[in-house]
């Protein structure tokens, strides 16, 4: 039989604004005007034109994910997403498509790339780094799974160099944070300019305990090294602080200690890394550094609790942030959160908000620097209630005297909204000294236990900032672009239940303003780590973005839609109707799973 084919109602459709469809059924996005967009395809018998069918079709415009939670403002937000939408993601519609397999956990958060020539063919590319430090791009369509190039593999250029391994639980104390394998933990960050991907690497040389850890910048199309790289991390600061040497006393970065979790972030031609440590183990500082994007030379070294002039001893103060990145506003200032530690106000901030200028001569530019520290730091750090536990977002300047915002909260579920312009440093000096909260400095304080703790970081949508707090429901809260305030209380939550520790980092995504979709992973089940739930696979859920009393579909629902066992802090990439997330394959965390990593890929039916 044969048939009429038609675009939104007209026959053919056209390349303007619909795309056009042939005599096969081959449909081709427009060539002009709008090109992201939803559109129906009908199929109308010629021999009966009563008689037809019709299927949804999303264009997507999108270009890429470039960066952890999307953009370098960490909103976590897709606006360019026309696959998927409230009507479609039903458990008759949506679910697993295919999975694909890695020599290691991925903790990363998985980037994409639309329309990449590799080997001369055009492919959409999901790129995934593990633990055992490969990279991997595979073709982010194709079932069964198909590896386009990967590091090490078929004579390609390897990340570990001759007689190294990746290293280790064992090789940092034995924390129980990240286990087995110790490799690449962080998000990369993708130049779709120059066309690479900086990925952060930690080894070992073989049977010793002499640690590396290095900044390679890759070709996206082959997976070879560019700039000359890789480029060894190495950094000293003047400072007396704990494990200082030498006369004057110097700080010098440990590649051993330094656990490098955070997000890399790639800004107007800077690389910016930043550290904490393994389980809290001594002595380790919070760093932050930033590299030339094409050079790979080393442009700045900030560290966070360098001095003695406090009890504290000038230790700790880690960037943790739950897998979140530095974060950076159109002026290149960067802005990150630290945990517990010393702090003077003057050198030291332990568990503070840190704002740093960009690069130059050698260092962050010191005119641009700010801070926010609450007033009960003295007490957060007692108790090890850290603020830098959960990651920042940069909000969409509005129209209030308090034009340019960040938000952020910690393990007490304190929610802070700050003013980037003056982050209000901190009430009382010193901190904790007989000064009573809340913090009235500052443009907004929602108190303790607003949201369960967060070891997460909050999304951004249309309005909306979503919160995932560990023991807590996934919430909701308004944010005006009038009064740059938040609702004191949430608008939504979810109703199907708490996720528990480590709580969810969302991404949404959505057609703009319509169609938005909440997508969140419990990963309580992450193996045989830290304060985890046992051993189970990561649940991907997915809510009405406009009230998440709405759970749409999640991956319990049916069958052949269970992903791998989860993995801590991990975050769902959605792109071109799909929806990408990292886990540890069926490895409980002890190395002894037959399958040790693996890419979960979900999308409609076919």
């Amino acid at each position: 039989m044969t048939v009429t084919w038609q675009v939104d109602g007209t026959p053919g459709g056209n390349a303007n604004s619909l795309g056009t469809i042939d005599a096969t059924g081959k449909y081709t996005p427009p060539t002009a005007g709008t090109v992201g967009g939803s559109h129906t395809i009908t199929a109308v018998s010629n021999a009966d034109n009563t008689k037809s069918a019709t299927a949804p079709i999303g264009v997507t415009d999108l270009t890429g994910v470039y960066a952890y939670h999307n953009d370098i403002s960490r909103t976590g937000s897709n606006i360019q997403e026309y696959g998927l939408t409230k009507a479609l993601v039903t458990s008759s519609n949506f679910g697993k498509r295919f999975s694909c397999n890695a020599d290691g956990a991925i903790y990363a958060q998985p980037l994409w790339v639309a329309n990449l020539t590799i080997s001369g063919t055009p492919h959409n590319v999901v790129f995934v780094a593990t633990e055992r430090d490969t990279v991997y791009a595979y073709d982010a369509d194709a079932s069964p799974c198909l590896i386009l190039w990967q590091t090490g593999a078929n004579g390609l250029n390897s990340l570990l160099p001759a007689g190294e391994t990746w290293a280790t639980s064992a090789d940092v104390g034995g924390c129980g944070d990240l286990t087995p394998d110790i490799g690449i933990t962080s998000t990369p960050a993708i130049d779709p300019v120059t066309n690479t991907i900086y990925v952060l690497t930690k080894s070992k040389v073989s049977g010793t305990s002499n640690l590396h850890q290095r900044l390679h910048a890759l070709n996206l199309l082959t997976g070879a090294e560019k700039f000359g790289g890789p480029m060894e991390v190495q950094a000293t600061v003047a400072g007396d602080g704990d494990g200082s040497t030498g006369s004057p006393p110097k700080i010098s970065f440990d590649p051993l200690r330094e656990a490098q979790r955070p997000a890399l972030l790639l800004e107007n031609g800077h690389v910016v890394i930043s550290w904490a440590s393994h389980c809290d183990f001594s002595p380790y500082h919070g760093w932050v550094m930033s590299y030339n994007a094409g050079t790979l030379a080393q442009e700045a070294v900030f560290n966070t609790t360098p001095t003695q002039l406090t009890p504290n001893n000038g230790s700790l103060g880690g960037i943790w942030m739950s897998g979140d990145g530095p974060a950076a506003d159109s002026s290149g200032n960067i802005y990150f959160a630290t945990g517990n530690g010393a702090w003077d106000g003057l050198a030291d901030f332990g568990d503070s908000i840190v704002k740093l200028g960009p690069p130059i001569a050698g260092s962050f530019n010191a005119a641009s620097f700010d801070y926010f520290t609450p007033i009960n730091q003295d007490a957060l750090n007692t108790v090890d209630e850290d603020l830098g536990s959960g990651g920042l977002l940069l909000l969409p300047n509005n129209a209030s005297a308090n034009a340019h915002l960040l938000v952020q909260a910690g393990k007490e579920g304190k929610i802070y909204l700050l003013n980037r312009d003056n982050l209000g440093q901190i009430l009382c000096f010193p901190a904790g000294a007989g000064c009573n909260g809340p913090d009235t400095q500052i443009v907004q304080e929602l108190p303790a236990n607003t949201v369960g703790g967060m070891w997460d970081t909050p999304a951004y949508w249309n309005g909306n900032v979503y919160f995932g707090g560990a023991g807590d429901n996934l919430k909701a809260f308004s944010y005006s672009g009038v009064s740059g305030l938040l609702s004191t209380s949430p608008t939504s939550q979810s109703s199907t239940g708490a996720f528990g520790f480590p709580g969810t980092t969302p991404s949404v995504s959505s057609s703009s303003s319509t169609n938005g979709i909440v997508w969140a992973m419990n990963t309580n089940g992450c193996g045989s780590l830290g304060n985890c739930g046992g051993t189970g696979p990561a649940v991907l859920h997915a809510y009405d973005a406009t009230n998440l009393a709405t759970e749409l579909w999640n991956s319990s629902q049916g069958s052949g839609n269970t992903a791998g066992i989860a993995v801590k802090f991990t975050v769902p990439t959605v792109a071109n109707g799909k929806v990408y997330i990292g886990t540890r394959g069926n490895d409980p965390g002890s190395g002894t799973g037959t399958v040790l990593g693996e890419l979960d890929v979900y999308g409609l039916l076919p």
